[in-house]
């Protein structure tokens, strides 16, 4: 997959601040509701395996529900199925922005990356609490759709996810995660496929294949600044080396780092505390 900004879609706008800004928040257990803006910078790689980086900046309002079933927060948007103290079940949204493949070289005169959107379940397990913080797994499996084209379906993605996440007594909440992506064909395809028709001298034909897409490591830091004003960072490594798709031309390093920071404001928070 393209490297993830959190959101993702045409929901942008009013997601991508909730899974930015919302970071930091003191617990489980916030307001119902919350409505604020959030603005960061980020810098990363154009797509897992290029020698590129895209630098994007963004102002955005957002908007977080706890819901005991509907959910849009730090985690994504989505419809909660299921939920025990050991596990979840919800159906959830996400995605990645495109980009123009004018501006990287490798990709010269190919198609654009196309924003998608991804549409599917996701078992959450609860692995208890060690070092002072929670343990997780997240096990999502989601069809792909590309905004760009009519929402032409580019198959299937599992991303596994195993993550840490602690609030210190000073008030800095941090976390830490590893994983995986792994895509259909077809979602490879978008990434790392070359036409004969787009073959150049130093661009060789190549077919995309199904299987492991990247590895994926990812750290984030935010603290309140007061009860309205919050600030983050987050980084991650992303991978390709052993990827199905490493001998692809389009893959020009086969590591890189993506950093972002951010500040968020809330303008409105419910009194109603959420159940979880």
């Amino acid at each position: 997959m393209p490297h993830r900004l959190p959101l993702r879609s045409i929901l942008a706008p009013l997601l991508l601040g909730a899974s930015l800004g919302a970071a930091a928040q003191s617990g489980p257990a916030g307001p119902l509701w919350e409505l604020g803006a959030a603005g960061f910078g980020v810098s990363q790689q154009a797509y897992p395996g290029s020698d590129q980086r895209v630098t994007r900046g963004l102002v955005l309002p957002y908007a977080v529900y706890r819901g005991e079933f509907l959910r849009a927060d730090r985690d994504g948007a989505g419809l909660r199925a299921l939920r025990t103290t050991a596990y979840e079940l919800d159906i959830g949204v996400a995605g990645s922005f495109g980009s123009s493949s004018e501006t990287i070289d490798a990709r010269r005169g190919m198609a654009d990356l196309g924003t998608l959107i991804e549409f599917g379940p996701r078992l959450r397990l609860n692995l208890g609490r060690a070092f002072d913080g929670r343990w997780r797994l997240d096990l999502p499996l989601r069809a792909v759709f590309d905004l760009s084209d009519g929402f032409a379906h580019r198959g299937t993605a599992f991303e596994p996810e195993l993550s840490f996440q602690r609030r210190s007594p000073l008030g800095f909440a941090y976390g830490a995660s590893v994983g995986a992506a792994f895509g259909e064909q077809r979602l490879a395809g978008i990434f790392y496929t070359v036409l004969p028709a787009q073959a150049t001298a130093t661009r060789a034909a190549y077919d995309a294949r199904s299987g492991l897409i990247a590895w994926r490591a990812s750290a984030s830091l935010a603290r309140d600044l007061s009860p309205d004003w919050r600030v983050f960072g987050v980084a991650r490594w992303d991978s390709v080396a052993g990827a199905a798709n490493e001998d692809s031309p389009l893959v020009r390093r086969t590591s890189g780092t993506s950093v972002g920071v951010g500040l968020a404001w809330t303008w409105k928070r419910s009194q109603q505390r959420a159940a979880d």
